[in-house]
């Protein structure tokens, strides 16, 4: 067979394949090996092969096959731990056929709780008694015999059963991006938690229907007791919340793995008429607002530096619309004091593939708006990333001890020399510091509060004119996400309607229309970030 027919046949079985795979396997990491080793050996027979008249016999004897071999290759000196339970199998033993009943015992065994399965190791594995057990738990001895009943009932029913491995099993989510909207921790935001491939299908398990701990297992192809850390982990940090019936849900918001782009585009179109108003009007009294600010230090003596910022933050931060939703329940509170909303991307297909874009605008991404406040020095700092700066790290990279070193440049207390050579290198990787010691951000004198004061909100009338439209928007998204989520969604929909992305499309227009001119590559450091001091640099 030529290799061109080979690899089409290969791609069209894979996903079968797999599935094979982790019925046998008792989780991801032993299926991907597994699956591995079939299609290796299915793709060399179809090279050796002249022309195959039942590929779905064919494909099912190799996997078969590839699979005794598996078994044969690591039942010796093997044994599979039930949540610290070793059952060992040793080699003079030769189980033959019976080679795969015994897995299939210990993956009922592993679908048991865990009291029941301690019990179980105790009895038929320790040849403990039911009166020495009873005594080592301190319960009483009816209370084992009737969890050695169930468990066999248990067992019984189960052994037989063809358990079902649900979507997530068969293709698991990918996080295509972690975010976040609060504090976090010293271990960092979501994705730190659900950066491994399991913990993230195991919350995303959840999302949309509550489930127990067996359900996940089911649902995830794997057996309760490889999850069942796992599941405390998260629940401790809050990922995972429980809920009656021993179900589990989470807050944590994913993005709908389906959109259609012709709504993304009406929503779009309806900002851009805001931002359209808001440039022309807000625009100007924001500028107006801040003109009495006197003490500053601008890198390049651009004053439009200070007004563009002021006005993004103006349009970010002042026009939002507020809702009287409570949303507490979705900030994640983590064991090592983080404090936030998570958010997490995954690969989205497009429901509406024959709708043909109108739309031709440059990339909406913003991170922000972002504050640092030093405890050292009277230091702090708002900044929001976007295509107007160069700054690169976005909010991981955006330390606060950035600001202190530059304070302590700026005052005189340190030098450039070997001493603080490490200050002076994080200084001028991040390009706050040139080579020939220019400081090359805005700096503020004064107080944060007082100059962000100086910036009008959005008038209330404005806000209500377009409130209406801002809850009909969040109403029809909120539809794409599970019932827990919504009010987070409408409240996020509304309060988001005008903020960052409209802010943008605002600079967008200030600056084609001359009312700013076009930053140059030292400006772009220092675009839309604003440092708070008592001392400012010296020219």
């Amino acid at each position: 067979m030529n290799q061109q027919r080979a690899d089409a046949i290969v791609t069209q079985y894979l996903p079968k394949i797999y599935g094979f795979a982790l019925k046998k396997s008792f989780g991801y990491e032993e299926a991907e090996e597994l699956c591995a080793d079939i299609v290796k050996e299915v793709y060399e027979s179809l090279l050796k092969a002249k022309e195959v008249h039942n590929l779905d016999g064919y494909i099912w004897r190799i996997s078969e096959h590839v699979y005794a071999k598996y078994v044969s290759s690591v039942k010796k000196h093997q044994g599979i731990s039930l949540d610290g339970v070793h059952l060992s199998t040793e080699d003079v033993y030769d189980l033959g056929e019976a080679a795969e009943e015994l897995l299939r015992l210990r993956r009922e065994i592993a679908f048991l709780t865990k009291t029941r399965r301690e019990v179980v190791y105790s009895y038929y594995y320790e040849n403990k008694s039911i009166a020495q057990i009873a005594k080592e738990r301190g319960i009483p001895t009816g209370t084992v015999k009737w969890h050695l009943n169930k468990a066999r009932h248990e067992l019984k029913e189960g052994f037989f059963m063809e358990r079902k491995i649900g979507k997530l099993g068969m293709k698991p989510i990918k996080a295509i991006g972690f975010g976040h909207d609060g504090d976090p921790g010293p271990n960092g935001g979501p994705e730190f938690y659900l950066d491994d491939r399991l913990n993230l299908n195991l919350v995303y398990s959840v999302y949309h229907v509550p489930r127990t701990k067996e359900e996940i297992a089911e649902e995830l192809g794997v057996t309760p007791v490889f999850i069942e850390d796992r599941i405390d982990f998260l629940e401790r940090n809050g990922f995972l919340v429980r809920k009656a019936g021993g179900k589990l849900t989470t807050y944590v918001r994913f993005e709908p793995e389906t959109y259609s782009l012709e709504q993304r585009e009406s929503f779009l179109k309806k900002k851009w008429e805001i931002a359209q108003l808001l440039a022309k009007d807000y625009a100007q009294s924001v500028i107006q607002a801040v003109l009495d600010v006197k003490d500053i230090y601008l890198p390049t003596g651009n004053r439009e530096l200070l007004e563009a910022a002021a006005v993004f933050y103006g349009v970010a931060m002042k026009c939002r619309i507020s809702t009287s939703r409570d949303t507490s329940v979705y900030r994640i509170k983590t064991t090592d004091g983080g404090d936030f909303v998570a958010c997490i991307d995954i690969e989205q297909t497009q429901s509406d593939k024959d709708y043909v874009p109108s739309l031709n605008l440059p990339s909406m991404w913003t991170c922000g708006s972002m504050t640092r406040v030093s405890e050292k020095y009277p230091v702090s700092c708002w900044s929001i990333d976007s295509r107007y700066c160069s700054r690169k790290g976005h909010w991981e990279n955006n330390l606060t001890s950035d600001y202190e070193y530059l304070y302590e440049f700026i005052t005189g207390a340190i030098a450039d020399d070997r001493a603080n050579e490490d200050k002076f290198k994080r200084l001028r990787e991040r390009k706050f510091l040139s080579e020939d010691n220019k400081v090359n951000i805005m700096v503020v004198k004064g107080k944060a509060e007082e100059f962000f004061d100086k910036i009008p909100p959005l008038d209330e009338k404005l806000k209500k004119r377009y409130s209406g439209c801002a809850l009909e928007n969040a109403e029809i998204i909120a539809r794409d996400y599970p019932p827990q989520m919504r009010d987070l969604i409408i409240d996020w929909g509304v309060g988001g309607f005008i903020s960052n992305t409209v802010a943008l499309m605002v600079l967008d227009i200030l600056y084609e229309n001359g009312t700013f001119q076009k930053l140059t590559d030292r400006e772009r450091i220092a675009s839309t970030l604003l440092m708070f001091s008592d001392t400012l640099p010296k020219e």
